[in-house]
């Protein structure tokens, strides 16, 4: 039997395309993305190498220092003696979601090296990962646990299936977090609860579905809603934008307004 790859989906279901170009479809960039996830958590997984060049994987605490994590390791732990050593390393931060399918959800690898903090940093590293983790307060001053900040070099993030992107450190540090998305999960479930029929709405005249049958929101960003829909033709996705992208939560109530009345325009 010949080997079936992401083009040759032998019969497997498949998501039906738009039947028109979705309206305004913005997203945020990789870097946004990246910074949006990597601020809506406190732990992540570590890899470092050991003496033997082998890679190390360990769970970790971290905060946030413009963007680049702040880590509180043991010396005496095995990745503490591996930073120690070498300076290379990454961590791979997973999105909070409530989805059954873990690997739909968002999740972003940021890769560098550690260095302790210089200058004017480390009162505000010790404050960045005391704010994350309010645990650390216990330990972080001990003699035998550093503060390491990770300079990002390389950024890969991982939306989902079939949403990808790579950036470099550059960018994510220029970047901002999403102040909608990292809030918005009560206005999510409020439209999903309140305003069904505006979101198949939205999904038929703006996100080029004309046979959508229900749609549900499955979140919200500063540049748009992202709809999961049931058409006759199966399972779809898509994306409706706002007329301009949002500054706070607090317009998500007027740039959802706004979409429903173009929907029902349209």
């Amino acid at each position: 039997m010949a080997n079936r790859d992401h083009g040759d989906p032998g019969g497997a279901p498949s998501v039906p395309p738009p039947l028109r170009p979705a309206a305004d479809a913005v997203r945020p960039s990789a870097a946004e993305e990246s910074r949006t996830i990597a601020a809506s958590a406190n732990t992540a997984t570590l890899a470092t190498l050991t003496a033997d060049g082998d890679p190390w994987a360990s769970f970790v605490t971290y905060g946030l220092l413009d963007g680049a994590p702040v880590l509180c390791v043991s010396d005496l732990a095995e990745h503490g003696r591996n930073l120690a050593a070498d300076p290379r390393a990454s961590v791979a931060i997973v999105a909070p979601s409530s989805a059954s399918d873990p690997l739909s959800n968002g999740r972003v690898t940021l890769a560098g090296v550690v260095e302790r903090p210089i200058g004017d940093e480390p009162h505000a590293a010790r404050e960045a990962h005391l704010a994350a983790v309010p645990a650390a307060k216990y330990y972080i001053d001990y003699s035998d646990f550093t503060v390491w900040v990770l300079r990002v070099r390389r950024v890969r993030w991982v939306g989902g299936y079939g949403r990808m992107g790579s950036c470099s450190g550059a960018d994510y540090s220029a970047a901002e977090a999403d102040p909608v998305a990292l809030q918005a999960a009560g206005a999510v479930a409020h439209l999903n609860a309140d305003h069904a029929e505006s979101l198949l709405a939205m999904a038929r005249v703006l996100g080029g579905y004309l046979d959508a049958t229900t749609a549900s929101c499955t979140r919200a960003d500063r540049y748009g809603l992202d709809l999961r829909l049931e058409t006759e033709r199966g399972i779809a996705y898509t994306r409706v934008g706002y007329a301009a992208p949002l500054s706070s939560p607090a317009e998500l109530r007027s740039a959802a307004v706004e979409l429903t009345q173009r929907a029902r325009r349209g």
